[in-house]
């Protein structure tokens, strides 16, 4: 009788602990697709900025050959400007002379 009353008393606390860890598993299950999610809703959030942080670069590119371009204009135009005043003091001098 004790025996068999033994054997009840240990099959009910496996019984139990089975049951727990069940309900562990599941618990634990559900917080890993939950990090799972929200993984991946920081890695989309993540691609934005990145392509944000690409499309700056691109217009910074595109804005530092426009200024290259403009200095390159200027350094241009000022060489013809030296060049005409070059050429005005000569006649000037010789005028003057």
């Amino acid at each position: 009788m004790k025996l068999l009353s033994l054997k009840l008393f240990l099959l009910a606390i496996i019984s139990v602990y089975m049951s727990s860890c069940v309900n562990v598993s599941n618990e634990v299950e559900s917080k890993l697709v939950e990090l799972k999610n929200k993984t991946a809703s920081l890695d989309s959030l993540i691609n934005k900025e990145v392509d944000k942080v690409l499309t700056l670069d691109s217009i910074i590119i595109k804005e530092s050959d426009k200024v290259k371009k403009l200095d390159t204009l200027i350094n241009k135009t000022t060489s013809q400007l030296d060049s005409i005043s070059k050429k005005g003091s000569r006649i000037l001098e010789k005028i003057s002379n």
